[in-house]
């Protein structure tokens, strides 16, 4: 029987110490686990381990594995940057219509301005020689046979939400936030629900056009107070500082003539229905994580 040497032994027995420390210093991470500095930097920094096609969206949308040598996590890459004067598809016609990585970013930093954490973080960085968009992938999806569910899944199974009143108030949500970016593209998969039946608003390249009025003000009927109080607060000045180069002085001007809409619609709800119709706190969930 062939005997292994002494050196060997030690080497083997090297190899098998370091490994579980090796293993130990990369480790998949949360949002949770982050502070909002850490991960706009580590969004803007780690390197690209490794990057497949994501399996939604018209774009050249990208999914991205980023790793520091700690702290592993998936982002989304978006490139996308399309202007035209005139944007038909089909029966439909669009004038000014834009296509962007920017509006992402720009979604994120508005969110963030008016006090909704429910839009993932998004930042710019160049990937392969080209600025995009680089946004977290959310975590704690709710899964169903596979999938992530968003509202497209959760209809086509006729899933029920667990909260039914905490449900249509993050829809109300989303509304709100949809007329306040003008977004002509929130579409069923671009609402996700994670397994606490949190609502995370994804996607919107094609959100902040240039009207100055509300689609459908009728579909505007509660509004959470935080949120109330968050439009009425931001002023233009804050969110051109916060969105940058992201959006255009007209872009940043519409924002704000239908956050004075939005404002405007509430304060005559409530003094038609009082504050306590109109209103509400969303709180946190009742549901645990599974």
């Amino acid at each position: 029987m062939k005997t292994i040497s002494r050196s060997t032994v030690l080497i083997l027995l090297a190899i098998a110490l370091f490994l579980p420390v090796a293993q130990a210093q990369t480790a998949s991470v949360t949002a949770k686990d982050l502070s909002a500095e850490e991960m706009r930097v580590f969004l803007a920094e780690a390197p690209i381990v490794k990057e497949r096609r994501s399996s939604k969206g018209v774009t050249d949308t990208r999914v991205a594995t980023l790793s520091d040598g700690r702290r592993v996590h998936d982002a989304q890459i978006q490139i996308v940057d399309e202007a035209r004067a005139l944007f038909e598809a089909g029966r439909k016609s669009e004038v000014n219509f834009k296509d962007t990585y920017k509006f992402n970013i720009a979604g994120y930093e508005l969110a963030r301005l008016i006090g909704l954490d429910n839009v993932p973080m998004s930042v710019e960085r160049k990937v392969k020689g080209k600025s995009a968009a680089m946004t977290w992938w959310l975590d704690d999806l709710l899964m169903v046979d596979g999938k992530p569910v968003d509202e497209e899944v959760r209809v086509k199974k006729k899933i029920t939400a667990p909260e039914p009143i905490r449900f249509s108030r993050q829809i109300q949500i989303m509304r709100i936030f949809d007329e306040l970016i003008q977004n002509v593209d929130r579409n069923q998969g671009n609402a996700m629900w994670d397994k606490n039946w949190t609502l995370w608003m994804v996607d919107h390249t094609r959100a902040f056009r240039l009207g100055q009025d509300l689609k459908k003000p009728e579909d505007l009927v509660w509004c959470e107070r935080g949120l109330l109080d968050g439009l009425r607060r931001l002023t233009a000045d804050a969110l051109t500082n916060a969105v940058g180069k992201n959006l255009t002085k007209q872009e940043v001007d519409a924002v704000m003539a239908r956050r004075d809409l939005i404002v405007k619609h509430y304060e005559a709800l409530i003094a038609r229905r009082g504050e306590d119709v109109v209103l509400f706190t969303l709180g946190p969930t009742t549901v645990a994580t599974r």
